[in-house]
């Protein structure tokens, strides 16, 4: 088996992102609180630095296009595969992820979806995993099993309740 590694968004992303979202909305910053005033937000999935939220962060939740963005690096076409969603970041410019071991989210039992992409930005398959007891040894075999396809170049992971981003894993 070999090791990926999750890849956050670029910090040059981000930029972008902290003034205005793949939807064209302006950020809107606020502090995560436990208590739900303003939002209750802890303990959700920063895709910056690939950690879960604390209270009294800055953060915002964005609309982010992961493939569309890839697609423009490497002039692909993804057409109707392309899509939004949001996700949660840092309000100001952060370190990115640091002293990251294994995959990030990774609660046994979480089901997720792992989405495979070829060069030309299409979905060429997927499927449902559900996150076992080992699960650095479970996301390795997930990606060994995504990767053994040669026309797969990337590969997407996503939460299967509500079908966010979580992280992408690139062909080395």
């Amino acid at each position: 088996m070999t090791s990926y590694t999750a890849l956050p968004i670029p910090p040059a992303t981000l930029k972008e992102l902290r003034d205005t979202d793949d939807a064209g909305r302006p950020m809107r910053p606020y502090t995560a609180s436990e208590d739900g005033v303003p939002v209750n937000c802890v303990g959700s999935p920063l895709r910056c630095c690939l950690r879960t939220i604390e209270p009294g962060e800055r953060v915002a939740l964005v609309s982010y296009a992961p493939l569309r963005r890839w697609a423009a690096l490497h002039g692909a076409e993804p057409g109707a595969y392309d899509e939004s969603g949001p996700v949660f970041i840092h309000a100001e410019e952060c370190e990115g992820p640091r002293d990251v071991e294994g995959y990030p989210f990774a609660r046994p039992d979480a089901r997720r979806t792992i989405r495979r992409y070829n060069a030309a930005g299409h979905i060429v398959g997927g499927n449902l995993f559900q996150i076992p007891q080992e699960a650095e040894a479970g996301f390795d075999q997930a990606f060994d099993d995504a990767f053994a396809r040669p026309e797969v170049a990337l590969v997407h992971v996503r939460a299967l309740e509500y079908g966010c981003f979580l992280f992408e894993v690139r062909r080395a």
